[in-house]
């Protein structure tokens, strides 16, 4: 008999030794691989993707990181439409790169979870970086000015 082998087991793939795996069709671990499965079979929860509060909490404690972005957005929208575009539209942003803080911070989110955390890092930071940036520079009057932005829009037109 070799070393690491399964004196029950009498067929099948190879087992990695020390590996934890999912179990295969017939209940015993499989070889953990690092390559994708040719067919997806199932979608696997987010990263982060669990409660951000225990079970026994109430919905709205357990999803607090999600409703706490969405509050802010909705705000933020609300100021807009309210004809406080520049503070509104800056709470917009502002709340999208707090979620990706969030996201980078906690290791459960909940709902805020929607891909990986690298994913959703990016996205939210970016889309909220860019929304706060273009609040900056609204005209009249912008809070920010990007002088080669200038340039740039003189010399394509």
């Amino acid at each position: 008999m070799s070393a690491g082998s399964d004196p029950e087991r009498t067929s099948g793939p190879p087992l990695a030794k020390g590996a934890v795996s999912a179990p295969g069709p017939d209940g015993r671990p499989r070889k953990v691989s690092r390559r994708f499965p040719l067919f997806t079979r199932d979608t696997a929860r987010p990263e982060g993707g669990g409660r951000a509060a225990p079970g026994d909490a109430p919905a709205p404690a357990r999803q607090w990181p999600l409703l706490g972005v969405v509050s802010l957005v909705g705000l933020g929208l609300l100021l807009t439409a309210l004809d406080v575009f520049r503070v509104g539209t800056l709470l917009i942003g502002l709340a999208l790169i707090g979620g990706a803080v969030l996201r980078w911070a906690l290791p459960d989110v909940g709902m805020l979870a929607v891909r990986s955390r690298f994913t959703d890092m990016v996205t939210y930071g970016a889309l909220g970086l860019a929304i706060a940036l273009l609040a900056m520079m609204a005209q009249p009057d912008p809070w920010l000015e990007i002088p080669f932005l200038d340039d740039t829009l003189h010399y394509t037109i």
